[in-house]
């Protein structure tokens, strides 16, 4: 019974599979057919589209070609009116020619008959300059008969003459304006010299390359040199010069050439002195802070000597680096001094012609302040000076001034005269600058030496502590033009190559001595 029920139950399940299959079948035909119509709506509905959009291109297409032909024919219509206006206006230029070459035609007919008339005057002319010339033949030659002088021998003989008499009138007239404008320019000058050095007046003080630092006991000279010289060793590597202890009682010397190292040298060690406490660590930290308090310092020493003048409205930058020639020397001249004492004197002979003074003044306390930087910038101190002021935004006329100093030296910038003058007076004040025996002798060995390689010059002296040389010349070589041209070129010569403090006079002798005997 139960295996009858089982095989039944087996049946119904396989039934029931076939008919689940033909179902399954069924719905994926009608799902199929279903899909097919639907694929054939899309495809019939995108074809509608494409005939739509291939209707609009074609109509877009139309309007395009009619648009561009409307343009080209707007185009085609302007460039034929520009033809027919180029074409009227050739047509009247032909004309205008036309008339013009009747013009030229009838001008040409005249100016040949014109030319033909002209011929005929040469030709007269020509006739009458040969008679003029046979006539001037027989002149010359009744003349050279008469002088028995041919006409180029009687030429050079004139001319000879001519030229000595030329000669000598101009250098009288050479000698005599010289004279005169040396005379009144050396009046106005000493006018104008004068009456600064009476309105200013200043102390003279020449520094030295070496500082000396008191001593409270000879005990603290152990203290300075340290165990085995480690203190002053560690002084001088820290400030870069040199200390010299002997046997001078309660003196320490400080010897260097660079003034600010010197001073910072100075300062630090009186500071330790002071202190006390003298070790390495100690020597480079109060060398450190001097050092700082030193640029303090030159600063207000830069403020200090425009607010003496009067000057404002320079930049700081430009302070800072004036101080800097409070500890810079020329000749053992302070720098600093020397420039205030110059921006004084400029200023002064300024007020006398009538010149801008604050403009002067300017001048004169710039002047040097190249000489600040010219160990950190190549060139010179004049063309630093003037690249330095004309960074700052100094007036033009003052940096013009600076940057043609000495032989650089621009005559037409009147400020410029000045300052070269203001400078030369502030040199050459007695005192006011020394150098040393050797740069002393060697600077007149040069002078002479530049004067003795001159053809014609037997000798020349060095006097008044090089501020005249003497020339003695031969006196067949030279004429007194010429001793004046070698005047001014040896002047020239010793300006270019030796620096000189101050002004070096010139002088050539030109001695003739002639001796007879009677007998």
């Amino acid at each position: 019974m139960e295996e009858m029920f089982t095989g039944q139950a087996l049946v119904i399940n396989i039934a029931f599979i076939i008919l689940g299959f033909f179902f399954h079948a069924y719905i994926s035909k009608t799902n199929a057919i279903a899909a097919s119509k639907q694929s054939k709506s899309i495809l019939s509905e995108a074809e509608r589209e494409a005939d739509v959009m291939r209707r609009e291109a074609k109509v877009l297409a139309k309007d395009a070609v009619l648009r561009a032909r409307e343009k080209s024919e707007k185009e085609i219509s302007s460039q034929r009116k520009d033809i027919l206006d180029l074409e009227k206006r050739v047509v009247e230029r032909e004309k205008t020619l036309s008339s013009k070459l009747d013009m030229l035609s009838s001008k040409e007919l005249q100016l040949t008959g014109r030319l033909t008339e002209i011929h005929d005057q040469k030709d007269g002319l020509k006739e009458k300059q040969n008679k003029l010339e046979e006539l001037i033949r027989d002149e010359n030659l009744r003349i050279e008969d008469a002088a028995s002088l041919s006409k180029d021998e009687a030429r050079k003989v004139i001319m000879s003459r001519m030229e000595n008499e030329l000669e000598g009138e101009t250098q009288g007239l050479i000698r005599h304006a010289q004279r005169a404008a040396k005379q009144e320019a050396e009046k106005k000058a000493r006018e104008l010299i004068s009456i600064a050095v009476q309105r200013y007046a200043a102390d003279t003080v020449s520094d030295i390359t070496t500082s000396n630092v008191p001593l409270v006991s000879d005990d603290i000279k152990g203290r300075i040199i340290g165990k085995e010289g480690r203190n002053i060793k560690s002084f001088e590597a820290v400030t870069g010069v040199n200390v010299l202890i002997d046997e001078t009682p309660e003196l320490v010397v400080l010897s260097s050439f660079d003034p600010i190292r010197r001073e910072v040298a100075r300062v630090a060690l009186t500071e330790l002195i002071e202190d006390g406490r003298i070790h390495p660590v100690r020597i480079e930290e109060t060398v450190a802070k001097v050092r700082t308090d030193l640029d303090t310092t030159m600063r207000h020493a830069g403020e200090e000597a425009l607010f003496g003048l009067g000057i404002t409205g320079v930049a700081p930058e430009l302070v800072q680096i004036l101080g800097k020639l409070k500890f810079r020397t020329s000749y053992k001249q302070n720098v600093l001094d020397h420039s205030v004492e110059a921006a004084h004197l400029i200023s002064m002979m300024a007020a006398e012609l009538g010149l801008d003074t604050k403009i002067a003044k300017r001048c004169g306390i710039f002047h040097d302040i190249g000489k600040a930087l010219d160990h950190e910038i190549e060139g010179g101190h004049a063309s630093i000076g003037e690249n330095l002021l004309r960074k700052y935004g100094e007036d033009p006329l003052v940096y013009k001034a600076i940057g043609s100093q000495h032989e650089d030296m621009d005559r037409s910038n009147v400020y410029a005269v000045l300052c070269d003058a203001a400078d030369a007076m502030t040199a050459a004040r007695p005192g006011a600058r020394m150098e040393t025996t050797d740069l002393y002798i060697e600077r007149l060995s040069k002078i002479e030496k530049i004067c003795n390689q001159y053809t014609g010059v037997k000798s020349s002296y060095a006097v008044q502590a090089g501020r005249e040389i003497r020339i003695m010349v031969e006196p067949d070589k030279f004429n007194d033009h010429g001793t004046l041209l070698l005047a001014r070129n040896i002047a020239k010569q010793i300006g270019r190559e030796v620096k000189i403090p101050g002004i070096v006079r010139v002088t050539v002798i030109r001695e003739m001595r002639c001796v007879e005997y009677a007998k």
